[in-house]
């Protein structure tokens, strides 16, 4: 994990950047910062290279890299497949190696296409004169680019900083839909203007999809060539399934049961998807112990980096079922005597003074069966305090059953609580610059509850007392990913009633198309803030290939009631795994079980603009 930096310029004045910007991906990465300068044949373009490095991943290695023939990467990235590593192998190091090997464009799309994992870089190839630099196939780590006509300059970012001046709107996401290339010689010979060259990723029916893509983001003054050269980019998933079904038998026992519960475990009884469930099992566990087992690497003669009362993994706990699977499944992979921080947000409310007598006679309250049809098995009754949101009230249900499903291991519920103050205070200093060039109002909700959690900082129960603790978790676990693939959001049902499988199909095909830019750039720059790594399970290449692979109705059955159909597949392998309730809990988005939404919000559109993102 790093943040890195490029900036092109064919003057002659000095390259100079934004002191934010730096600041910020000195945050991203906090343990070494290094810039290089780079000048082409005859002084004709220079390259300034910034890399600000995380240690993750083998021994700590600098950045930028600069090779025996002076080729010079930057990489932001996790290969956690399709390359040979070993543990004392820092995978920088490996990509450098593997791309100075290559003698033209087809080499460096084979080395990129047989990375998994999540990755962003940029790459000056010193022989041919050519700068490379692109996005995963899934986006799932943040890359923007922008063009300063008056200074002639064309600059690549992981992060960005908001202006309110007429340079607002110049930083645009680098679309992750292939690799790109600029020949430096033509930007010299052309006094600056640039062009790129893009290799696609190889998808059925995407050359327009890219097109358009492409029209909206890329820089004023810049031009685009969509592969020119026929040469693409191997998918590193395979294409989604998109059968539709003849028939299927109509659900009967649904007639007398009211709780999800009970629906969920007549469904699981019957098995009928016992193989697939096995399955998904076996790819998600792989997924998740890939991640929380690739740590720095250390020799015999070094001390730990974290004492054993340290967690080195963490996760976006909600209680929900995608953060209770990936915790279920990280407590496979984890040594026992290492804890697990569960991290969980909640955003102050203001109580209202009959609030208190209904918070008396909630504490005799006993805990209700989930009821299909609303939350109430999730929220009713038990609101005591300002930060008893509905996320915190299934974050300590879903703690419980953690406990019960490993007592021996230690799971440090971390309270993140958040007041309406502080919140202000750190939308201007930070988030705001970490959330764009995005600005709609559900961006500034998520990215705002994402920081606070990513941040790790507030109270843990110890002894039945409570106290102040601070996450030093590296490595943050989330859940993004099960519901674009899966049918969890309530659009997938309204699709659904009025376009059957064949409209929830193409939603979720173009969920899971857009997914890069409208979550993860944004999640990325938000987590790695804080120094610390966003991981993906449910986006990792294995499971999306075999996701995609299911025909929709294996995955979800929108037929059967809320808190079961969706993301039914899931919700099965969540009882297979022994996990209780929290298979069946209905989907709440982050910015509702958190309650951000309502702490300052008006009657807002989650699409509008947001104008505390603009003013800070």
């Amino acid at each position: 994990m790093c943040g890195i930096f490029c900036v092109l310029s064919v003057t002659p004045a000095p390259l100079q950047w934004d002191k934010t910007i730096r600041e910020h991906l000195e945050r991203r990465g906090p343990n070494l910062s290094r810039d290089l300068t780079v000048t082409g044949t005859n002084a004709c373009y220079r390259c300034l290279f910034s890399g600000h490095v995380l240690h993750m991943r083998g021994l700590l290695t600098p950045q930028p890299v600069l090779d025996s023939a002076g080729n010079v990467l930057v990489w932001n990235g996790e290969v956690f497949g399709g390359l040979p590593l070993t543990p004392e192998d820092n995978d920088t190091s490996v990509v450098s190696k593997r791309l100075s090997s290559c003698d033209g464009p087809s080499d460096i799309l084979t080395v990129l296409s047989a990375i998994r994992g999540p990755w962003a870089f940029v790459y000056h190839q010193k022989t041919s004169d050519v700068l490379w630099f692109g996005r995963d196939y899934l986006g799932r780590r943040s890359l923007l680019w922008k063009f300063d006509a008056e200074e002639n300059a064309f600059t690549l970012s992981s992060v960005a900083a908001h202006s309110s001046g007429p340079d607002q709107s110049a930083w645009q996401e680098v679309p992750a839909i292939g690799v790109y290339s600029v020949d430096l010689k033509a930007v010299a010979a052309e006094g600056g203007s640039v062009a790129f060259e893009v290799y696609p990723w190889a998808r059925e029916g995407e050359d327009l999809s890219c097109r358009e893509k492409l029209s909206e983001c890329v820089p004023i003054g810049c031009t685009v060539a969509i592969n020119q050269s026929g040469l693409v980019l191997t998918s590193p998933v395979c294409p989604l399934n998109t059968s539709i079904p003849i028939g299927l038998n109509e659900r009967e026992i649904l007639s007398n049961s009211h709780s999800c519960v009970e629906v969920l475990e007549q469904l699981f009884v019957r098995q009928e998807k016992k193989d697939k469930v096995s399955r998904l099992i076996e790819v998600l566990s792989e997924a998740v112990r890939r991640r929380v087992q690739s740590l720095p690497f250390r020799t015999g003669n070094q001390s730990p980096t974290n004492t054993e009362d340290q967690a080195n993994v963490a996760i976006l706990f909600s209680g929900g079922i995608d953060s209770m699977i990936l915790a279920a499944l990280a407590d496979r992979h984890i040594p026992a005597n290492q804890p697990i921080d569960l991290l969980n947000v909640a955003f102050k409310l203001q109580e209202p003074k009959k609030q208190k007598e209904s918070a008396k006679k909630s504490k005799k309250h006993k805990t209700k069966p989930i009821d299909c049809r609303t939350d109430e098995g999730a929220e009713d009754g038990k609101i005591s305090g300002p930060f008893d949101v509905p996320d915190r009230i299934t974050g300590k249900a879903g703690l419980k059953e953690l406990q019960d499903l490993n007592p021996g291991r230690l799971w440090n519920f971390v309270e993140v609580n958040v007041t309406q103050e502080e919140l202000q205070r750190r939308r201007q200093e930070r988030i705001s610059h970490l959330v764009y060039p995005l600005d709609t109002v559900l961006d500034d909700s998520i990215g705002c509850a994402v920081w606070f959690a990513a941040r790790g900082e507030g109270f843990i129960m110890e002894d039945g007392d409570q106290r102040q603790y601070t996450s030093t978790a590296k490595v943050i676990l989330t859940g993004i990913g099960a519901d674009e693939q899966l049918a969890g959001y309530s659009r997938h049902r309204v699709r659904f009633k009025m376009s059957g499988h064949e409209g929830l199909i193409q939603e979720l095909a173009m969920e899971l198309g857009r997914i890069p830019s409208r979550n993860l750039g944004r999640d990325d720059r938000v987590i790695g803030d804080h120094g610390k790594e966003a991981r993906f399970p449910y986006l990792d290449e294995a499971v999306v290939s075999f996701l995609n692979s299911l025909p929709v109705w294996e995955k979800a059955d929108l037929s059967l009631p809320r808190g079961v159909g969706e993301k039914l597949l899931l919700r099965l392998t969540a009882r297979q795994l022994g996990l209780g309730q929290s298979a069946a809990l209905p989907k709440r988005a982050m910015q509702f079980g958190s309650r951000i939404a309502k702490m300052e919000a008006k009657h807002e559109k989650a699409s509008d603009k947001c104008t505390r993102l603009l003013t800070g």
